[in-house]
């Protein structure tokens, strides 16, 4: 069970770091999708919002959600009234797709920062347009925003942070507790802070003087770094070689160090200096818990300085001032958490220390290779990357004694299977990355399906329209006789749009079980307010989506299609809807 935990804990790595990946396109084998949950709305999915207005220029930041991104070329920023003048819009180099229908194209993942040069001191509407899809399948049409620009050039505050990602720190720090050079420290710190005299309000009143000065210098920490990160523009330059390559050698270091290859601490003459204050220092008052506080905040044991340098370099690409400050305060409180506990006569529900601790460090060091990995994957080809996931997998795996056949108690023996499923799924990505698979949800990949040449002519079949007037009365039509319809929602600027014509809508077996539909396509590349005014009627974010309709002109709505989908489970879904119809 003490290893089940590092398996846990990589379950949720390998999605990370497998989130860059995904070369030119989502892979089809990523299934069907059958409801508008899974996506989020456009203005959620992507986050616009105003940083600084100064006279001299404006300051915007994108904030795309894990799993989204921008188009580089689809940003547009116009002026109303017409006559304010803009400067062209400063954006960085993205990172580079190559896509068989659309060439090369730049996109961006996470923050962006976009700076519009201004020469007019007059107030105006500021009008973004910017587009983005899912890394699921979904494309989003075009999105319009306006923002109120005042003629003063006054700053405007934007929040880089949710109070999810502040929970999470929180939860971290409450994590970095339980290491072994942590966790035997807190019946000491509490003898120290506390004098041994633990409960009520003065030992509440003691810790909570010992954690604030302590996460306050962690926040202290991470709004210098997200100020240094801000002014080198560090998001952009993320998006080069010669930065993602150093980042994530650094994740490599730490993690090395959480495995116990070397120990990551302050210089002799710093720290030996550090601990003579902390010994000096009086303890049962307030001021000397602050005191402790500060000086523990400085003598970070070995344990937590590689994740803590993992946070701060993070903290440092964002750019973002104060919601690094906030994130590390977080962080900070959780780790003083466990001693708020010991301190109100809690100890007794902590766990004590045991050779778990070491599974906990081992599992943060995972962690860390998994996020080197996902830096490294943006550089690298996917077939490489593949095969640092399956290294890692299989590293894990032997770890947690996939290969020692020798006697086990029943619970080695569960992390010992799990260890041969690691084994086993690193052996699927290896042959996947040399078979030219770079999908690590699907190492090894689907034989794809030989189209046939004698397809049936109701390939040809398809009715495009592009109005709502032309779409009902299509539908209509249909259902006056009785045919059943398939509905595809398309664009020309919807990259997944054109994966399922060509290898879903054109494979053989699809073609086959579609005999009898009416076939429509409705094409929504003009992204006009009627064609959106119909997406929200079909409670639909964009295209690529499938709808079957019954031969009544009812929609079949629990065998509907959103985003992309391959061949095969398209055709099962066509199976299910015959059955309706």
């Amino acid at each position: 069970m003490r290893r089940l935990l590092c398996l846990l804990l990589l379950v949720f790595a390998l999605p990370a770091s497998a989130a860059g990946l995904l070369e030119s396109r989502p892979s089809s084998t990523l299934g069907s999708i059958n409801n508008s949950a899974d996506f989020l709305p456009v203005r959620e999915a992507f986050q616009l919002s105003l940083v600084e207005s100064t006279p001299q220029s404006i300051k915007l930041r994108f904030v795309a959600t894990e799993g989204y991104y921008l188009y580089r070329h689809r940003f547009q920023f116009r002026a109303d009234p017409a006559d304010v003048t803009l400067g062209a819009a400063k954006l960085p180099d993205g990172q580079k797709k190559h896509d068989e229908y659309f060439g090369d194209v730049e996109v961006y993942h996470g923050i962006l920062d976009v700076e519009l040069p201004r020469t007019d001191q007059r107030a105006f509407t500021l009008a973004v347009t910017y587009q983005g899809c899912a890394d699921k399948g979904l494309c989003y049409p075009p999105e319009t925003e306006r923002l109120s620009i005042d003629g003063s050039g006054g700053p405007a505050q934007a929040y880089a942070w949710t109070w999810r990602e502040l929970a999470l720190f929180f939860l971290a720090g409450i994590g970095l507790t339980f290491t072994p050079c942590v966790l035997p420290m807190l019946p000491i710190l509490s003898g120290v802070v506390l004098r041994g005299q633990v409960g009520g309000w003065r030992g509440f009143n003691l810790s909570l003087a010992y954690v604030l000065p302590m996460a306050a210098c962690f926040a202290l920490l991470g709004a210098l770094m997200g100020l240094f990160g801000a002014q080198l523009n560090l998001q952009a330059r993320l998006q080069s070689v010669w930065v993602l390559v150093p980042f994530a050698m650094f994740f490599a270091l730490f993690a090395l160090a959480m495995f116990g290859v070397f120990e990551l601490k302050l210089p002799n003459a710093i720290s030996s200096r550090l601990d003579r204050i902390a010994g000096r220092t009086e303890g049962g008052s307030l001021w000397g818990a602050a005191v402790l506080g500060v000086v523990s905040s400085l003598l970070v044991s070995p344990c937590v300085s590689a994740p803590l340098a993992g946070a701060l370099l993070y903290i440092s690409a964002s750019g973002d001032a104060l919601g690094g400050g906030l994130k590390l305060f977080m962080l900070g409180l959780g780790m003083g958490a466990p001693l708020l506990l010991v301190a109100t006569g809690g100890a007794a529900w902590l766990p004590k220390s045991g050779p778990w601790l070491i599974y906990v460090k081992n599992a943060i060091g995972v962690l860390l290779l998994g996020l080197a990995i996902a830096l490294l994957s943006r550089v690298l080809p996917g077939q490489v990357t593949l095969l640092l996931i399956g290294l890692l997998a299989g590293g894990v795996g032997l770890f947690m004694g996939a290969l020692e056949f020798v006697y086990k108690p029943p619970r080695k023996r569960l992390g010992q299977l799990l260890g041969m499923f690691l084994v086993f799924y690193a052996l699927s990505c290896w042959y996947g990355a040399f078979s030219g698979q770079t999908d690590p949800f699907n190492p090894i990949g689907q034989p794809r399906l030989v189209e046939n040449a004698a397809q049936p002519s109701s390939i040809n079949a398809w009715q495009t329209v592009s109005t709502p007037a032309d779409l009902d009365r299509a539908l209509a039509e249909a259902r006056s006789s009785a045919t059943p319809v398939l509905l595809d929602w398309y664009a020309d600027w919807c990259i997944s749009c054109k994966v399922i014509e060509r290898e879903v809508l054109n494979d053989a077996t699809v073609i086959e079980r579609l005999k009898g539909y009416r076939l429509i396509r409705f094409d929504i590349t003009a992204s006009n307010a009627e064609q959106r005014a119909l997406l929200d009627r079909y409670q639909l974010f964009g295209p690529p989506a499938l709808m079957f309709f019954g031969k009544d002109g009812v929609e079949r709505s629990d065998v509907r299609v959103i985003g992309e989908i391959n061949a095969t489970d398209f055709a099962e879904r066509v199976d299910r809807a015959n059955d309706r119809i």
